[in-house]
């Protein structure tokens, strides 16, 4: 597989800091070209969180570049994979929360990492930032680990309750703040001319997945102008309609 891809960040309309970290890198392999995606929400005391996000992409640009080929070119595993990604978590989680208690702040961040390798997907996640798969439809890969979203799986609230219960943006786990995290692993298989959205909550709050899929159908984001255009439209109606969250996105599509 190839790969068009396009970034897109903006501090919103009411923060003063943007909390979010995004990182693409990318890499020609024996195996092909291998991408790495990765979306951090920050949140912490004192603006701190953009810390606690920078920390995380950091570590996991590290890992892509000196673990990764390793785990690679031993005959990469989804198991391996996951234990490798798990570690680097915990590790980052005991890191971030040592820096906020030297600063005397609580600071943490989400995760969604994808990492792409021929036709199969590899996504890790903690927290509420989401991976999107768009080809005949507008899929969400990833589950909130919110306290909205464990009601609903318990049947204790509808989705409609969810989307303004007032602790929508409660986190059960975050790396940084949380003393234990399990991380969410998914892996499977992407077909070509199909397209993956990563992006902080503050980018999908507002926009319904009608509206997303049918400006960023695979056909459509022929370009990585047009993708990088079609991330700032969103981000504008975003701001348009007073998302007042950070708001950021990482588009990847295959080919």
């Amino acid at each position: 597989m190839n790969y068009l891809t396009a970034v897109h960040t903006d501090v919103g309309i009411r923060k003063s800091t943007n909390q979010d970290s995004v990182l693409i890198e990318t890499a020609a392999t024996d195996y092909g070209q291998i991408l790495l995606s990765v979306v951090c929400d920050g949140m912490g005391g004192l603006a701190k969180g953009e810390v606690a996000s920078a920390m995380l992409v950091k570590a996991f640009s590290r890992w892509f570049h000196q673990e990764f080929p390793r785990l690679l070119y031993s005959g990469l595993e989804a198991n391996t994979l996951k234990e490798s990604w798990t570690n680097l978590i915990l590790e980052q989680n005991q890191t971030i929360n040592h820096y906020g208690l030297g600063c005397n702040v609580s600071l943490g961040t989400t995760l969604a990492a994808l990492l792409l390798v021929d036709n199969i997907y590899y996504i890790i996640n903690v927290g509420d930032s989401r991976v999107y798969y768009i080809k005949d439809g507008f899929h969400q890969m990833t589950l909130d680990q919110t306290y909205v979203q464990r009601e609903m799986d318990l049947g204790r609230m509808t989705q409609e309750e969810a989307k303004n219960h007032p602790r929508r943006n409660v986190l059960l786990q975050c790396v940084g703040a949380s003393s234990v995290i399990e991380p969410d692993f998914y892996v499977g298989e992407y077909q070509p001319d199909s397209l993956f959205m990563m992006c902080s909550d503050g980018f999908r709050h507002v926009i319904t997945p009608e509206e997303f899929y049918e400006k960023m159908k695979p056909e459509l984001m022929a370009t990585e102008e047009k993708m990088k255009e079609t991330s700032v439209y969103f981000t504008e109606l975003n701001k348009a309609r007073r998302e007042d969250d950070n708001i950021s996105v990482a588009l990847i599509r295959a080919y």
